[in-house]
């Protein structure tokens, strides 16, 4: 018998009712809710639907995640209705934080 994987859904537009997200410290509520979730074993979907981000935003939202747990964090989170810009930006964050964890830890 196996087990499913738990998913929990973080929209991030209930936190800015779908405005822009620009600071650093309007993505911490977020991602403590996303820490929680991942320390009780879950997938995390990150619904982007109507958010308009910044790097700021996603470095303090995912980038953190990466240097705190490592890459294989990105393995059990799920970006859902990301425009262009914003897939782009998940992208860089994510990549120059898997690039300074790998770093750090090989040093």
């Amino acid at each position: 018998m196996t087990t499913a994987t738990v998913r929990q859904l973080v929209p991030l537009q209930n936190a800015a009712k779908g405005r822009f997200f620009g600071m650093r410290q309007a993505a911490v509520p977020d991602r403590e809710r996303i820490e929680g979730f991942l320390a009780q074993g879950a997938e995390v979907a990150i619904d982007f639907a109507g958010a308009a981000v910044t790097q700021s935003f996603v470095d303090e939202l995912v980038g953190r995640l990466i240097l705190e747990q490592g890459p294989d964090v990105l393995q059990r989170i799920i970006f859902k209705n990301c425009s262009d810009d914003t897939r782009a930006v998940i992208r860089f964050v994510a990549a120059d934080r898997v690039d300074q964890y790998l770093k750090a830890k090989t040093h």
